[in-house]
This record gives structure tokens, C-alpha cells and sequence, in this order.
């Protein structure tokens, strides 16, 4: 979780020189963990390690189910893709808990370019596909006809692949701006910023990684929502619970990382300790979302005595295959009322 907290090394980095530190005095520091020490630091561990085993886990049981257990249709290609993006996140996740406890980065150069450029891959790659499925979905409601004539598993395909290329493009500055150095007797995995490049790297993260995906998000819910409460399509409030557990767990996993990434732009005018809590708990919340995804998207998708009375497997498998239905009738039922109108016409 602390490559997504990246700006805390640069900004303890920089902060660091601001005083008389000079290259020469590496050989006077014995770097000693303290994490161990730390309530924060422990509960922050704990924490990152219950999201690990939750999220490798869960993910990797989607992946199965979605991928191997069940036909192909646009649907499970969203779980699946969706599945991926966080079992990918969740499985570097030992390198931060690793880095967090040692408070120092031993894994090499490399290491210290690729893997938080992987989990900025699969953070934003996670966020378009939220976005892709959202916009899905709208679709399906507002445009039952042409939907259920267009939305084809080859053209959900080519929608996946151009989200990970656009993710792609949006975790470079991993690769540029990361470089291995040595801080206070430890060797530290942190940025190299020059002049305003941090503030880009960091608005442009803001825009593409929240505020557009969380409008997009918004307004195809509310559409979904308005839309079948005027058609009276639903008689539970179920998915309405849904839709809003959806956009809450989006805000709230997010919205604080952010935040304290755009205030330590202006470390100087906030206290050290403070930005480092917060952007250490912010990166937690976010990566909590990786393991909450397959929690929203499947397991609230059949009823719980349902879920409970039948096999992990079977449950995983009817709430997957349940939105298919839903939709499928309702776009069936659509269809059959705009036939009955061509023909009053």
C-alpha cells in the first residue's frame, strides 16, 4: 500500500534536506526499524494483511468462477477483468507490507520502478473498469433494444483492453520519477521530482483517478435509478441499497488518499507527522477497495439465507449469472413493449 503512498517517501526525502544533512553523513546512522513500535504503524500492518488474504483470496475465487466455471457472456467478462485488475493489486501487496515493517526498501532498483507501477496500473485500470461497468449498465436501462443487439463479449473485450492501455499510460510516472536512494542509513524507494512535475503527476491523479471516474459513476446511478423507478421495474429497494453501496464505497475508499496526496503538494504549511498518518491511512482505505469490489459486485447480488443455505461456489456463480437474468428480462420485456407500441402506431 505504500507504493500508492509514494509521496511520503519523496516529501520525507525532501523534507529531510531542508535541514544539514549532507551525503557524508550516511555512515553515522544505524537505521532501526520502529514500526513495531508504533500503534499506527502495527494497526496499519494488520490491516494491510487482512486486506492481502481477503483480496488474493476473494479475487482469485471470482477469477475461478467467472473464468473457468462459467460461459462467457459481457457480464462475467466485467467480473473477470475487475477481478484481475485487484488480484494483481492484492499480490504485490507483501512488498509494501514488507517495506512498511522494515521501514526500508530492499527489493532493488527495479523493484522499486515496477511494482508501484504495477499497482498504479491495476489501481487505475480498477477504477475505469467500475466506470465501464457503470456506463454498461446505463446503457442496458436506457436503450434496451439496441443493447441487447450490441453488447457482444468481443466489443466488451476491446472496451477492457483500451481501459488497461489508458491505465497503462496513466502509471508512467512510476517509471520516470521513481529511483532507489539512500536517506538517514536506510535505503529509501521514493521520487524525483523537478520543478512542478509533482503537481502534475499528482492533479492529473486526482482527475483521471477520481473525480471524472466518480461523476461518471454518479450520474450513470442516478439514471439507472430514476429510470427504473419510472418504469416501476422493481418492486425491492434492494438494488437501489446497491447502486448507493457502490458509489459510497467508491468515495469513501478514495477520497481521503487523494486528499492528503494534493496537501502534501504543500508540506511546508502542514505538520510532517500529521501528512504521513494521513496519507498512510488514505493508501490503506484505497487499497481496501480492491477486496470490497468482489464483496459489492457478487456476494450482495443473491439474497443472504440464499447465499448462506447453498455451497461457496454455487452462491458466487447465482449472483454473477443473477444480473444477467435481470437484465436479460428487462431488456426482453423493453422489447416487447416497444413492439406492442410500433404496432398501435
Amino acid at each position: 500500500m505504500d507504493f500508492l503512498n509514494e509521496d511520503v517517501y519523496d516529501y520525507d526525502y525532501n523534507y529531510s534536506n531542508e535541514g544539514n544533512y549532507t551525503p557524508q553523513d550516511e555512515s553515522v546512522f544505524q537505521h532501526q526499524s520502529t514500526c513495531l513500535k508504533e500503534v499506527l504503524c502495527v494497526s496499519l500492518l494488520v490491516v494491510s494483511v487482512v486486506i492481502f488474504l481477503l483480496g488474493f483470496c476473494g479475487n482469485m475465487l471470482v477469477i475461478w468462477i467467472s473464468g473457468f466455471k462459467m460461459k462467457k457472456t459481457v457480464n462475467t467478462t466485467w467480473y473477470l477483468s475487475l477481478a484481475i485488475s485487484d488480484f494483481v493489486f492484492c499480490a504485490f501487496l507483501p512488498f509494501s507490507i514488507t517495506n512498511m515493517a522494515m521501514d526500508e526498501w530492499i527489493f532493488g532498483q527495479f523493484m522499486c520502478k515496477f511494482a508501484p507501477s504495477v499497482m498504479f496500473l491495476n489501481m487505475f485500470s480498477s477504477i475505469f473498469l467500475l466506470v465501464v461497468i457503470s456506463v454498461d449498465r446505463c446503457v442496458s436501462v436506457m436503450f434496451p433494444v439496441w443493447a441487447q443487439n450490441h453488447r457482444t463479449v468481443k466489443k466488451a473485450s476491446i472496451v477492457v483492453v483500451m481501459s488497461w492501455l489508458l491505465a497503462i499510460v496513466l502509471c508512467f510516472p512510476s517509471v520516470i520519477f521513481r529511483d532507489v536512494g539512500s536517506h538517514m542509513g536506510r535505503t529509501i524507494c521514493h521520487n524525483k521530482y523537478k520543478s512542478n512535475e509533482h503537481l502534475i503527476v499528482a492533479v492529473s491523479r486526482f482527475l483521471a483517478g477520481f473525480i471524472v471516474p466518480f461523476f461518471v459513476i454518479v450520474i450513470c446511478y442516478s439514471i439507472i435509478i430514476l429510470r427504473l423507478r419510472t418504469n416501476r421495474m422493481t418492486k425491492s429497494s434492494k438494488p437501489f441499497k446497491v447502486m448507493s453501496a457502490l458509489v459510497a464505497a467508491f468515495f469513501i475508499c478514495w477520497l481521503p488518499y487523494h486528499v492528503f496526496v494534493l496537501l502534501e503538494l504543500n508540506h511546508q504549511n502542514y505538520d510532517h507527522r500529521f501528512l504521513t498518518a494521513g496519507l498512510q491511512i488514505g493508501t490503506s482505505l484505497a487499497s481496501a477497495n480492491s477486496f470490497l469490489n468482489p464483496v459489492l459486485y457478487v456476494f450482495m447480488g443473491n439474497d443472504f439465507k440464499r447465499k448462506f443455505k447453498s455451497s461457496v461456489l454455487s452462491k458466487m456463480e447465482n449472483a454473477m449469472v443473477e444480473e444477467g437474468r435481470t437484465t436479460s428480462r428487462y431488456l426482453s420485456r423493453s422489447s416487447s413493449m416497444d413492439g406492442r407500441a410500433s404496432t398501435h402506431i
